[in-house]
Parts: structure tokens; C-alpha cells; sequence
């Protein structure tokens, strides 16, 4: 297949992305319910009428708690590729499944203290 077919093949692909979600959008428009009601355009804040402006200082710590779960998240995904590439790896490979095997421990190792690091400073309580 020649380099501007592979292009070609994408540019139709995304067309017919396009084309697809303009049918669904126009499709939801066309056959959606409208009952216009001015109690629709309040403002919802968990069925509670709400007082006072949107302004309000958050505690950093809610926002470190979060990071640190992202972090961790991103990271745990690290360990599936990590397990799959040490499944296929025998003793004739040119990488050492002893060496890999190290490899994530320190990986694994390395999380661990940074979550010994945030437990000490205490980010992980919440209050």
C-alpha cells in the first residue's frame, strides 16, 4: 500500500467520524423532548438552592490527595507492560529476566518511599 493510499485510507475514516457525529448531534436534536420551564435554568447545587458567590478557598491538601492518586494511578499502569515483557523473557533473551525482575522492584521500591514520604508529612490524612 502506497504512503498517500495509507492517507487516503485515514482521511475517509475521519470523514466518516465526522459525518457520524453530526448525525447523532442532529438526530438528538431532532427528536429530543423540549419542555421549556424557568425552573430548568436555576441554578442545581445537589438539590439545594445556592447562597452566596462560587468563590471559595480549598485546603491544598484536597489537591495533593488527588495528585498523589494520579500519580500512583499513572504509575500502577506501568506494571502491566512491565509483567507482560517478563512472561515472554527466558533465559536466551538479550535482556536477563533476573535484571527486569530487579528493574521493577526498585521501581516498586522507589513509589514505596514516596508514599512513606507522604504519609510522614501527613498529606494523607483528611480532614
Amino acid at each position: 500500500m502506497s504512503y498517500y493510499a495509507q492517507w487516503g485510507s485515514f482521511a475517509v475514516l475521519v470523514v466518516f467520524g465526522i459525518l457520524l457525529y453530526t448525525l447523532v448531534m442532529v438526530g438528538n436534536r431532532i427528536f429530543r423532548v423540549n419542555l421549556p420551564h424557568p425552573e430548568k435554568l436555576t441554578t442545581y447545587e445537589c438539590g439545594v438552592d445556592a447562597v452566596g458567590t462560587g468563590w471559595a478557598q480549598m485546603n491544598i491538601r484536597y489537591y495533593v490527595f488527588a495528585f498523589l492518586f494520579v500519580i500512583f494511578d499513572v504509575e500502577a499502569i506501568f506494571l502491566f507492560p512491565w509483567a507482560r515483557i517478563l512472561g515472554n523473557l527466558d533465559a536466551d533473551s538479550v535482556i536477563s529476566p533476573t535484571f527486569v525482575l530487579i528493574e521493577m522492584f526498585v521501581f516498586i521500591g522507589i513509589l514505596v518511599l514516596g508514599l512513606v514520604y507522604a504519609w510522614r508529612k501527613k498529606v494523607l490524612e483528611w480532614e
